[in-house]
Formats: C-alpha cells, structure tokens, sequence
C-alpha cells in the first residue's frame, strides 16, 4: 500500500500569510502542518510516501522531511506545476504507484481520535483487497462539503457536491483509499465544468461499481481543515489543549514511527538531540528513555 501527500496549491485562502511559503509548511501550534496528514498516512502502516507540491516549494519539503528515514518511511517528490483538482494526484504519481493501491491524503487536514488507527488499518486492508474507502465527518453545515449517504454497514450510497439540499450530516474529508485501479480510473476521467479533475467524480466510479465503502469518525474524533486563518488558529488552539492537558502529543511522526515499530529508541533518541533544549525535543527523549506508556 502507498500514499499520496498532496501538498500543492497556492495557498489564496491564507494570504498574505502564504504568499512566502507552502500552507502545509506553517506551524499548527509546534509543529509543521504537513507532519498531521504525513502521520495519517504512517499510522495507517503506509510507509512508501510520495509528497506532490509546488515547484517553488518542494525544496522546503526537503529540507524539512528529506527521505523520510527519520520517521521509518521512504518520501519521494513530485511537482504539481499547475493545480488542476485532487484527483490530479493519480496523474502525477501514476509511474510511481504502479498499478499498487493507493491512500491520499490532503495535506491542510488534521485528523485525531481514538481508534482512529484501526480505521485506517481497515480502510487499507479493503484497498488490498480490491474496495476503496471514504471518510466521513458528521457537519453542522453540510451544505458547505461533498456529502455522503450510507447504510448501517458503511457501504456509499450516494455522494454529492455541496447540495443544496444535503442527504446526510456526513461531510467527506480529504483522506481516501483506493484500490489497484485508481490510477486507470483518474486517467478516464473528464475535466469538470471548471477545468478541474475532480475527486468527487472519482468516488463516484467507485460508488458505481459497487466498491465505495465509508468510515464514520464517531464523537471521540475531530477533524479540522487548517485551510483558513480562522480555521489554522482553531486547530493550534486544539492541538495546544490536548497536548498540555494530556502530555501526549498530537501529530508527532517521530512517535508515530517509534510506537508502529518503524524506528526504535536509538533513533528517537538521535532525534530529540537534534531538536536541542525545545519542548518537541524533550518529548522524544522522554519516549525513547521509557517516560512515556
């Protein structure tokens, strides 16, 4: 199983903020916000990582992640030289899936809960086995999304943009795994009305061949998009709160990593000395000295 970081755009949401560096490169409370979604992915036990981005910025995302064999994973890099919708991604990466199963994972979403990991690790198994999976998020606004519909069992229904009239509370969020066809299906797919492959139109072949299931993320969950400043402050705010009442970290890929058995204690160790004296630092040593259950 690979995944796909789609880390592209330029950001109009955040400016001027943005006009100076990549959305997924600003802090979300201590950390980058690119290391939320890029720990999704981990935490789904994916570990061959292709990180799609702008080609002004993608020397950042280097300097930031590099190979990715501090955090047990192998990163590569493709440029998206013009943002043409989501489901651009299984273009640019086409080659270098390999007609494999693929996850995609927005990089302004932040996802965090308990059992999450198991939904993840399922939504991965049903990718391998030839069924694609959704993410839903229950919305007061649902009006503003794409909607799904689903029975009791998970299985999609119906999926619909930003209707009027929505079907269900269940906002679809950017996290998607697809099975061994998605990059034939992207490459069949139209451009929409406004010039944009969109993923929508993705998962709607998958819902009509019957192979669309969805994962509910349940009251113990939350799922914030850091795509505006008011939406960036919220989601600091969150992470801040969880991670000073419970002294656990939100996001981290260096624990991530340690506790899916990606690295070991060495190397977190290494890590935190590389940070210094910073709090971030401090953590890792404590969870690679045995500090922390």
């Amino acid at each position: 199983m690979k995944g796909i970081l789609l880390a592209g755009g330029s950001g109009t949401r955040l400016h001027p903020m943005t006009l100076a560096a990549s959305k997924q490169l600003l802090p979300v409370y201590d950390k980058p916000m690119v290391y939320y979604p890029l720990g999704t992915l981990m935490l789904a036990g994916i570990r061959d990582i292709l990180l799609i981005s702008t080609p002004a910025d993608l020397p950042s995302f280097r300097r930031l992640l590099g190979d990715g064999s501090q955090f047990g994973v192998s990163i590569t890099y493709a440029e998206q030289a013009k943002p043409e919708g989501i489901a651009q991604a299984f273009h640019i990466g086409a080659d270098w899936i390999g007609g494999e199963p693929c996850a995609l994972a927005l990089g302004d979403n932040i996802i965090y809960g308990d059992g999450i990991t198991t939904q993840l690790q399922a939504a991965s198994s049903r990718a391998e086995a030839g069924e694609s999976t959704i993410f839903g998020y229950r919305v007061a606004d649902p009006e503003r999304y794409g909607v799904a519909e689903f029975d009791s069992n998970g299985r999609v229904l119906s999926i619909e943009e930003k209707p009027s009239t929505p079907k269900s509370d269940w906002a679809v969020i950017g996290l998607y795994f697809y099975d061994a066809r998605v990059t034939q299906i992207a490459r069949d797919l139209a451009p929409s009305a406004r010039g944009e492959l969109e993923i929508t139109d993705l998962n709607k072949v998958y819902l009509g061949l019957d192979a669309l299931r969805a994962e509910q993320l349940g009251r113990g969950c939350a799922w914030l998009d850091a795509g505006t400043p008011g939406s960036l402050l919220q989601a600091a705010l969150f992470v801040q709160t969880v991670q000073e009442r419970q002294g656990l970290q939100v996001g981290c890929p260096e624990e991530i990593a340690f506790r899916m058995g990606f690295t070991d204690a060495a190397a977190l160790a290494q890590q935190a000395a590389a940070l210094g004296k910073t709090a971030y630092g401090a953590y890792l040593r404590d969870l690679a000295g045995g500090k922390l259950a």
